[in-house]
């Protein structure tokens, strides 16, 4: 099994509501700095995204890529790559756990580039990713305006 990088943090809202951020694939560049332009291409049978085409910009890395996501009930999402130019694989996930209060959130990722990387470096850039992605997520749900 790969190792992945994982970390959590804890949002002041239901799972719901940090789920329908998670899922708006749409307004992940208004709120994901790397994520420039986002397409849903398939979506199932109850309107959750399938495939998505994420264009990204992380300063030195552009990549172009599309994946695939399988929806794991209410409260957990995961992800797979189907195709990109920089990497050669992407695996993660989202789970998400009610504490009363708010919402756990944890994000697990793996990478792997098309480009030789030393193994702590990798991690080491996987938990920026996570911890970025974490941090815009928190903002997003608690700024939100509730509907």
């Amino acid at each position: 099994m790969a190792e992945y990088t994982s970390s959590s943090i804890t949002i002041e809202a239901a799972p719901a509501d940090v789920m329908d951020v998670i899922a708006d694939f749409a307004r992940y560049p208004e709120w994901t700095g790397e994520v420039k332009e986002a397409q849903v291409l398939q979506t199932d049978d109850a309107g959750r995204a399938e495939q998505v085409r994420l264009v990204m910009d992380a300063g030195a890395i552009k990549d172009d890529q599309t994946l695939a996501y399988t929806w794991g009930g209410e409260h957990e999402v995961s992800w797979t790559l189907v195709k990109s130019q920089m990497l050669r694989s992407l695996d993660g996930s989202y789970l998400l756990k009610s504490t009363g209060t708010g919402t756990e959130v944890t994000y697990q990722l793996t990478v792997d580039v098309k480009i030789p990387m030393l193994g702590m470096i990798k991690r080491k850039a996987e938990k920026v990713i996570i911890d970025r992605a974490l941090a815009g997520l928190k903002k997003r749900v608690e700024t939100k305006p509730q509907q």
